[in-house]
């Protein structure tokens, strides 16, 4: 494994709450200690976390999970104040804030929230923080909701551009077959995250507190894998857990990313064949472009044409009408035609607010027919 610079851990609901008698307080503490163990090593750390629900069911002395959307709802709202006050405790104890971040399906499907989530958890990591993430269930309906927390997992690390993902859970990873009904049941310790035959050894039942099993997980390990991240699922009560698969310890079932960072995210903007608007660049702002890699700036910029919004893809366009790149843009239409051909100092200035200093970051950027 290389070196790791930023992860995403994910820990269930059956894991978190004990098989649902309430969160495990020893065992959050053991979990917040690990994380800002690497957190102070200079390490950024996203924790996704399960456990409002199952939460709020126990303060409310219910029985089973229930089953209609309002009630889960109100379930999760309950239990999210408990969840993030534990964690809250946990991390002020290293000097570290958390901090809380509720997600939908919505908020990343949509070009303009995910670019709104991205900068503020990056943001969020900037300021050394350890941002706490959770589905947003208190709105979440059935035709919204991410399903269970491995897919959020999966794309905060996609959002966040995470070296690995760490799902913990209450088994010791994945194995070929049931370990429960086959004593011969083979711990898979390594294998390529896109490797089809993987679904055929996970089981697709999920547990009374959680929506996923271990079909979710590979899935999630899937996803990430399309930004470049690795996936490690692992038993969440193994001593030092955390620390020791960043160290690089095989424990648990490593699936490992088949492409690098950039060239995941690069094809992924690839395939957006359709622009909203474009951008005509000077010629000084294309060979900057295609020579350093760099971000696009307003100040190479001297025409916007079309009507498109924050989020949205633009093709970069030459002085001679050939399309050289393609990307996110970081403004809306009539933001970049008040801001282009101005240094990125004058933004605030001239709007009177600045989201980015870039009109298209270079992590968003695909450069074409080099």
């Amino acid at each position: 494994m290389s070196k790791i610079k930023r992860i995403v851990v994910k820990i269930g609901s059956a894991l978190i709450t004990n098989g649902g008698k309430g969160l495990d307080h020893a065992a959050i503490n053991d979990w917040a200690d690990q994380m800002a163990h690497l957190r102070l090593a200079g390490i950024d750390v996203v924790l996704v976390s399960s456990g409002s629900v199952a939460e709020g069911i126990n303060r409310l002395g219910l029985q089973q999970r229930p089953q209609s959307i309002h009630e889960l709802q109100a379930s999760a709202a309950i239990g999210q104040m408990g969840l993030v006050q534990a964690y809250e405790v946990c991390f002020q104890k290293h000097g570290i804030h958390s901090a809380q971040v509720l997600l939908t399906h919505e908020d990343l499907a949509n070009r303009k929230r995910y670019l709104n989530a991205r900068s503020t958890l990056r943001t969020l990591i900037d300021y050394g923080t350890v941002p706490v993430v959770n589905e947003n269930d208190t709105v979440a309906t059935e035709e919204i909701r991410f399903g269970d927390n491995d897919t959020l997992g999966a794309l905060v690390a996609n959002l966040v551009e995470a070296d690995l993902l760490i799902i913990l859970t209450d088994q010791k990873g994945l194995f070929d077959s049931n370990p429960a009904e086959n004593e011969q049941a083979r711990l898979i310790e390594k294998a390529d995250a896109d490797d089809e035959q993987l679904l055929q050894f996970a089981e697709p039942t999920a547990g009374a507190l959680g929506r996923g099993g271990m079909q979710t997980k590979v899935i999630a390990a899937q996803k990430a894998s399309r930004s470049g991240a690795s996936t490690v699922i692992a038993y969440g009560r193994e001593p030092d857990v955390i620390k020791r698969i960043v160290k690089g310890e095989s424990i648990g079932t490593f699936l490992k990313a088949t492409k690098g960072h950039m060239a995941a995210r690069k094809q992924w903007l690839a395939g957006h064949m359709r622009c909203a608007g474009e951008l005509l660049l000077d010629d000084g702002a294309v060979k900057v472009l295609q020579k350093s890699g760099a971000s696009l700036l307003p100040i190479g910029v001297k025409r916007v044409k079309g009507d498109f919004k924050r989020g949205e893809v633009v093709a970069c366009v030459s002085p001679a009408g050939k399309i050289v790149a393609r990307g996110l843009i970081n403004y809306n239409a009539d933001e970049s035609r008040r801001i282009i051909g101005k240094p990125s100092q004058q933004i605030l200035e001239l709007l009177g607010y600045i989201d980015d200093e870039e009109l298209i970051h270079r992590d968003n950027l695909i450069l074409l027919n080099r």
